[in-house]
């Protein structure tokens, strides 16, 4: 025992001894470093100067510059280090104190309501409430029990307006014979409307695609330079269909779906509404053809605050458009909110409008590829047309002719032989390939543009340029001249040589930027 003991102090002795001699050279690298290293570099120059020249002292005099600037800089990056470190801890802590805050703030509301609630008890009892009160409120009654009625102030303000006014509202859409209409003299009719009540021209193909896109996709793009009428266009068939497009502007500080739809404020236990949720909400209440439009869509980005109805909308099952709102359900919450949840009805459209420039971000591909994008880039020359009134169409109706068209106007199997060929090509040239999603909106796109009085060809030319052509932008055309030059004599073969217009058009704006 005395033996381990004398080895087990040695032990001690030797652990701490090493110890002091590990900080003991510390410090004496940082005294060979910061003194003695000093002096020696002082030394050292002074020897070496006494040779130097002038071109010698112009260059010391620069590298010493150089050096304390670098001195400056490392001093000033730790400062500012150390400084966003102390901010960021500070705010932190100030972060945690609040929640605490908030949550004893929200324990001592709970007591309050549960004495308040004693209070109310002891005032029944001493009217005269007998213990069958008493039993009917504690639910040993066999009575049954009467739906909750709502009580109180809603959380609720935008969307408890809609549903007052659409109280005691008859939304029902009954057609006249003269708006039972097919879609080529829809497209006519909408023209001279324009024109004739609004003094907005717009020509046949923007119109045509408009109502094609419509069948292709529940979004939207509309996109080009400014002033050439984007806005307008939904605003005016919002006129036209006689229900108002719902226009919302799309804010730069747009980064999630709250900031479009809206959040429960936690702390005052309301909804934070916004007019893009009361537009959709107002939808549920109609029949008739329903267009939200969000202005300059890509001041944000879109994939942020969209993303989710981007797939929500493709879901095959209508049943399944449901948009959560709140993780729970009030009496005093709108009618067609159920259980925190709004179903997106079939007779909404979203629009976006687009501008290209250096103020805007660019849409992805995950936008692109789920919506159809129109370009206006050129104002419609003037129309002499005779005063047109607009038309009273259910969506259903609308949905029917679109319906209609696909019966009608079927995609060939010559054109789907020659996309086959088409896609084979772009697929091994410039590894871009259609996809069931593009194929899927061709096929709905094509019979609706052919049925507004337009040809199957001028339909796969606007699509295969919109949704397959604008993928070669991200590539390193400079190093493809060969094969689009093949890909343009290709269009010429499948299509006819003016078949493809506007993907010849694109292809030689391509070759014209080498």
């Amino acid at each position: 025992m005395v033996e381990f003991a004398r080895y087990y102090i040695n032990f001690i002795r030797d652990f701490f001894a090493n110890i002091g001699e590990f900080f003991k050279r510390i410090f004496e690298a940082f005294a060979v470093l910061f003194f003695n290293g000093v002096a020696e570099f002082f030394t050292n120059f002074i020897q070496a100067s006494s040779n130097f020249k002038l071109l010698d002292w112009v260059m010391a005099f620069v590298v010493l510059l150089v050096n304390l600037a670098f001195i400056v800089f490392l001093v000033l990056k730790v400062y500012q280090l150390t400084r966003r470190y102390f901010k960021f801890a500070r705010t932190e802590i100030e972060k945690d104190e609040l929640l605490e805050e908030i949550s004893f703030l929200n324990q001592k509301t709970v007591e309050l309501i549960d004495e308040k609630n004693k209070i109310l008890a002891m005032k029944v009892s001493q009217l005269g409430g007998g213990m069958g009160d008493f039993d009917r409120d504690s639910g040993d009654s066999n009575e049954p029990e009467k739906e909750e009625e709502p009580t109180g102030p809603s959380r609720f303000t935008k969307l408890i307006h809609v549903d007052k006014e659409y109280e005691n509202m008859v939304t029902a859409i009954h057609m006249k014979d003269e708006d039972m209409i097919n879609l080529n003299e829809l497209v006519k009719r909408f023209i001279n409307f324009s024109a004739s009540r609004l003094g907005l021209f717009y020509d046949k193909k923007i119109i045509s695609a408009f109502f094609a896109g419509m069948a292709a996709s529940k979004t939207m793009i509309l996109e080009g330079i400014s002033g050439t009428g984007k806005t307008s266009l939904p605003y005016a068939m919002g006129k036209f269909f006689g229900n108002d497009s719902a226009i919302i502007a799309v804010q730069p500080s747009w980064r999630d779906r709250a900031e479009m739809i809206g959040y429960l404020n936690e702390f005052t236990k309301k909804f934070n509404e916004t007019d893009f949720l009361r537009a959709i909400y107002e939808t549920t209440y109609r029949d008739d053809v329903c267009l939200v439009v969000l202005d300059e869509m890509n001041l944000a980005r879109v994939e942020y605050y969209f993303a989710e109805l981007l797939s929500l909308l493709e879901m095959p099952d209508p049943d399944a458009w449901l948009i959560d709102i709140t993780p729970d359900s009030q009496p005093a919450d709108p009618k067609h909110l159920q259980n925190g949840k709004i179903l997106l009805p079939q007779n909404v459209w979203f629009i976006g409008t687009a501008n290209k420039d250096d103020s805007t971000f660019t849409i992805t591909d995950k936008v692109y590829d789920r919506a159809t994008p129109i370009i206006i880039n050129t104002k419609a020359a003037y129309i002499d047309a005779p005063d047109t009134p607009g038309v009273t169409m259910s969506s259903d109706y609308l949905m029917d002719l679109f319906q209609q068209a696909v019966k009608d106007y079927p995609l060939s199997i010559k054109s789907l032989e020659n996309l086959e060929k088409l896609d084979a090509f772009i697929t091994k040239a410039f590894k871009v390939t259609f996809g069931n999603r593009i194929m899927k909106q061709i096929r709905a796109f094509v019979p609706v543009y052919v049925a507004c009085g337009n040809s199957e060809v001028e339909a796969l030319d606007y699509m295969v340029a919109r949704k397959i052509f604008r993928k070669f932008e991200s590539l390193n055309l400079p190093f493809l001249q060969d094969e689009i030059n093949e890909l343009s004599a290709l269009l010429d073969r499948l299509f006819g040589k003016n078949g493809f217009v506007e993907c010849q058009a694109f292809l030689t704006t391509i070759k014209k930027s080498f």
